[in-house]
């Protein structure tokens, strides 16, 4: 039992009901607050980057540097959805999948960046800014992510040849 003001409190059980109730409203929550804004963003990115031309001139301009990863130019988009938000970057290679753009295999080796560099930019301001890190220091701090990025597209590149998914 636990003490308030010297008087011992008895702590109050929730059933199974109440706390699975309570996490759908949190996870209902996080859904419509957060990763809903998200995958606007990334189909709000690249809507934009269609209307205006851009997708194709940065397919061409990423194509060499993408085909690295077996991922065609045009997935470019997902890494830069994920510098925003880590669902921005899911919801683009969703996207991107559902118009034929990318695999199956492509959208899991594009879940590297996703994940190990996700909201990269919210991150750093949030965090590195806000904690006043070194300014010496700071582009260590972004290169890191970017690297382990780039060292798990390959070895998930690799991974999906081995087992004959790619």
């Amino acid at each position: 039992m636990a003490e308030v003001n010297n008087v011992a409190v008895k702590p109050i059980k929730k059933s199974i009901i109440e706390v699975f109730m309570s996490g759908a409203k949190k996870g209902f929550y996080i859904g419509v607050e957060q990763i809903l804004p998200a995958m606007i963003l990334g189909y709000v990115i690249i809507q934009f980057l269609k209307l205006t031309g851009l997708i194709d001139v940065l397919s061409v301009v990423f194509n060499p540097i993408m085909g690295v990863f077996g991922l065609p130019g045009e997935s470019i988009v997902v890494i830069i959805s994920a510098f925003f938000s880590k669902a921005a970057g899911a919801a683009s290679a969703a996207n991107l999948y559902g118009e034929g753009v990318l695999t199956a295999a492509q959208c899991t080796i594009l879940v590297m960046p996703c994940m190990l560099m996700g909201t990269l930019v919210g991150h750093f301001a949030r965090i590195i800014l806000v904690a006043n890190v070194n300014p010496k220091h700071r582009g260590l701090m972004l290169a890191v992510p970017i690297i382990d990025s780039i060292v798990g597209m390959i070895v998930m590149r690799l991974i999906l040849l081995a087992t004959g998914l790619m």
